[in-house]
């Protein structure tokens, strides 16, 4: 398995589980900051290697996308903030590799994912707010994952907008989705989506407590995709499986 953004909170729990594990060899530690037994460019490791696994930054899928393409490695796309051109390089890849890819690798967010549409589904007036908090440090807002959730109730409520915070004087519009991202302390990441009609309250959460999860979802996700054809596959369909 090589490794993308390897000095990463996330890259050094994947290499730790993978070096704990009989199964699995590490193949390549790429992180751009270099060091001791890293790989500071994915283009001069040309060795062996079954799949590689993106924890990096969404800037660099062009050269990961590349490089799997050139050597029909399976790729395990697991970061997030990748803007529209960034998505459809992804998307490309997907007719001449098969690639995994998802905000969040979590297994336990894919079964909330699949909750939340089943609640947009029985509870089509209502209205949904969904909340996420993530530590300081983290870059995008909202997180992939809460846009991932989004999209869930956008499957049944097709007619959706997102509404990224509020402010100003307007009544909400019933067929928001009111999206609120909350910065704060180490928090690994929660997600909660909230169904509410005149008469009820549905709310539905996620909480993470160890970023171990992330890598635990992309070692699964890995051996998932070694033996699949070429094309786009999903938390959704590893969760069927």
């Amino acid at each position: 398995m090589i490794v993308c953004g390897a000095l990463g909170r996330i890259g050094q729990e994947l290499i730790r589980l993978i070096d704990e594990s009989d199964d699995l060899t590490l193949a390549a530690a790429v992180d751009r900051a270099g060091g001791e037994g890293i790989v500071q460019r994915l283009s001069d490791y040309q060795g062996e290697a079954d799949v590689l696994v993106d924890f990096s930054h969404h800037a660099a899928i062009w050269e990961i996308m590349d490089y799997c393409e050139a050597r029909g490695i399976p790729a395990v796309i697991a970061t997030t903030g990748h803007n529209p051109e960034e998505a459809a390089r992804i998307t490309e890849a997907t007719t001449r590799i098969p690639v995994f890819h998802s905000a969040n690798m979590s297994v336990g967010v894919a079964l909330l994912a699949r909750l939340v549409q089943q609640a947009a589904a029985i509870f089509r007036g209502c209205d949904v707010e969904i909340i996420e908090k993530h530590h300081n440090r983290k870059i995008d807002a909202p997180s992939g994952t809460a846009l991932l959730l989004a999209e869930a109730v956008k499957k049944e409520r097709p007619d959706s907008v997102y509404v990224h915070g509020r402010v100003g004087n307007a009544k909400r519009e019933p067929n928001e989705i009111g999206i609120h991202a909350l910065r704060m302390g180490s928090v690994v990441g929660e997600h909660e989506v909230i169904f509410s009609t005149d008469s009820q309250t549905i709310t539905l959460s996620h909480s993470a407590h160890d970023r171990s999860l992330f890598a635990e979802g992309a070692i699964a996700a890995a051996n998932f995709i070694l033996d699949k054809p070429i094309g786009l596959y999903r938390m959704e369909q590893l969760l069927g499986e």
